[in-house]
């Protein structure tokens, strides 16, 4: 018998490079004029532009909970497609609105409530906390709207690139982030006899952006009718059996997620609570440089969704057992070509947060560096996580993460309060804690209990 080959055909990667592609790019035209938002309020001061980080923060473990919610449905939507089942993908995006829209309501009615309390954990004990808080609870309040609309996009945008549609959501991406930029700069400055609403201008930039996005998506939904289409008077109409068996999927990878994210944000208040303003701006700098090149890792899972989805929902077990080890290799080569992106990204550093503080600027560079450093263990995390949950084994990732964060965020504390390190040097130790998950994944997906073929379970 012949060995596992570790490296798929060439074949094999041009198609994974052709979905993943458009995928990334979607995110970098968005995470690219998201720099250029950030150059625009870094230009109101390191305060004005913190007050917007930590509501960002906030606004984060939202948006990844609608990305999970997404995931789940999409692992059957991927394998649905690979079976050419219509209905089940119609029953999957039906899930996808109905726990997103839900979500979406609940979290504008937070946001424009805005409890400063909630804002204040991102800072507490920051010596410019007051200040922080005030500008963050403006820009809450003002961009809560968009919540609703963003959620109505991303179910949408998430069912066309699960059944290999990656293109128009890359397009309408586009059109909506460039009408978001002009948008921040007649608001945020008062340019053509607009009002100068600085923060506030940001956010309903933002609303109006989210607004036409969703506008678009819909009109190209009725207009191309994918196969996923459902009416809107037929969208409470789900099949229970199915929708359960979406939700407890989604359930641990929630935990999942929802574990991640949480401890993201607590290890963030942690740092933010030493020095001042510089700190808080400095960080979001630099994880916004970041997000440039933390692009692949979407398209290693829109990729893996799309290529194994269709081998296990055609049947097809043992070529999904291979190419499991082709994606493996693929995520971890992948991670490190753009590990190269990210040390030459901090060349865009002092063009666009020139108006920040030179420890700002040394902190955001700092940040870049540690995170590209990081890049060819992350490409591997992340092909380990697409392929547990493509083939529905959702347990693994909830696992992982518990136990990466068992020992990440007490080890912030520790670090915080009983050392002198910056939070540089902070987060590259504890980073370190993501080799627990790469060794649980490794024996876990040993045991091939994603090697299933959804589509056989009764709806």
């Amino acid at each position: 018998m012949n060995s596992p080959s570790l490296l798929g055909p060439a074949p094999f990667y041009k198609r994974a490079i052709a979905i993943a592609l458009p995928v990334m790019g979607q995110l970098l035209i968005q995470n690219f004029v998201s720099l250029v938002d950030n150059f625009m309020v870094a230009a109101l001061g390191d305060v004005k532009m913190s007050g917007v980080n930590i509501a960002g923060q906030i606004n984060f473990v939202f948006m990844w909970l609608i990305n999970t919610l997404c995931s789940s449905g999409g692992i059957f939507m991927s394998q649905y497609n690979g079976a050419h089942d219509d209905d089940g993908m119609q029953q999957t995006f039906r899930f996808k609105l109905i726990l997103c829209g839900s979500a979406g309501l609940l979290y504008a009615a937070l946001s424009f409530i805005a409890p400063p309390q909630l804002l204040g954990l991102m800072v507490h004990g920051n010596a410019q906390s007051t200040e922080i808080v005030a500008q963050g609870r403006l820009y809450m309040r003002a961009v809560a709207l968009s919540w609703v609309f963003m959620v109505v996009s991303q179910s949408i945008a998430s069912s066309l690139r699960e059944i290999g549609k990656v293109t128009p959501p890359l397009v309408i991406s586009v059109i909506a982030t460039l009408f978001n930029t002009f948008g921040n700069w007649i608001l945020i400055y008062g340019n053509l006899g607009a009002p100068r609403l600085e923060v506030t201008g940001a956010a309903l930039s933002t609303v109006n952006a989210r607004f036409v996005e969703m506008v678009i998506f819909i009109i190209y939904l009725k207009k191309t009718k994918p196969p996923f289409y459902s009416r809107m008077r037929d969208t409470l109409k789900v099949k229970i059996r199915l929708f359960g068996t979406i939700l407890s999927k989604s359930g641990m990878i929630l935990v999942s997620e929802m574990t991640w994210s949480i401890s993201e944000t607590v290890v963030t208040a942690l740092y933010n609570s030493r020095g001042g303003a510089d700190v808080v701006s400095g960080m979001s700098a630099g994880y916004a440089m970041a997000n440039l090149f933390f692009v692949c890792f979407s398209g290693i899972f829109t990729a893996t969704g799309v290529l194994l989805g269709s081998t296990l929902g055609a049947g097809k077990i043992e070529e999904a057992r291979e190419e499991k080890n082709w994606l493996l290799s693929g995520g971890t080569i992948f991670g490190g070509l753009f590990a190269a992106v990210g040390c030459l990204s901090v060349l865009l550093i002092p063009f666009v947060f020139g108006n920040l503080s030179a420890e700002s600027q040394s902190i955001a560079r700092g940040m870049v560096f540690m995170n590209a450093a990081y890049m060819p263990l992350w490409g591997l995390i992340n092909a380990q996580y697409a392929i547990s949950r493509t083939g529905g084994d959702v347990n693994m990732g909830a696992v992982s993460d518990i136990a990466a964060n068992l020992v990440y965020v007490p080890g912030m504390w520790v670090l915080v309060h009983f050392t002198l390190l910056g939070p540089v040097e902070m987060m590259a130790i504890l980073k370190l804690t993501d080799l627990i998950k790469i060794t649980i994944c490794a024996v876990w997906l040993k045991k091939e209990k994603w090697l299933v073929n959804l589509t056989t379970i009764e709806k």
